[in-house]
């Protein structure tokens, strides 16, 4: 079959998807090791490193704040991460990890670098920085 501009996005597409099948496999499957929900786990690689506003998490997960509350009650019980008075504004809600959620969240980490590891494993370290190069722009696709 000869290559035009039109297979050759069709097949970028389908690969594109495929990675996504396989990433969103891997990532259910430590989620129900950890008897976690996807969402549990995007909040918990969320927090790992920063605190954020309630309204902010529940923007970025793209939730109503009555589902992200659910949510953090839910990993609340669990001793995963907590609400905190934000530092600046008093009427506002921080959302922050434990320790146990700080735990669980580096384990969490370690564990979705191996568990994807052997998706880029055949190409080189040059390879993989241009991968990531074009990932990261793929997802903030803002003109330069």
């Amino acid at each position: 079959m000869t290559s035009t501009p039109e297979t050759d996005h069709d097949g970028l597409v389908d690969a594109l998807a495929q990675a996504g099948f396989a990433t969103m496999a891997a990532l259910t499957r430590l989620s129900a090791v950890h008897d976690l929900s996807l969402t549990q786990l995007r909040v918990l690689a969320i927090l790992r490193d920063r605190r954020v506003r309630m309204s902010r998490l529940a923007d970025h997960l793209g939730l109503e704040r009555s589902t992200l509350s659910g949510l953090v009650d839910r990993a609340e019980r669990r001793n995963l991460l907590r609400r905190t008075p934000n530092r600046t504004d008093g009427r506002a809600v921080d959302v922050v990890l434990t320790a146990e959620g700080a735990r669980l969240a580096r384990r969490l980490e370690a564990e979705v670098r191996s568990s994807l590891a052997p998706m880029t494993a055949s190409l080189t370290p040059a390879e993989q920085r241009r991968l990531r190069t074009l990932l990261e722009r793929l997802l903030d696709p803002r003109p330069e």
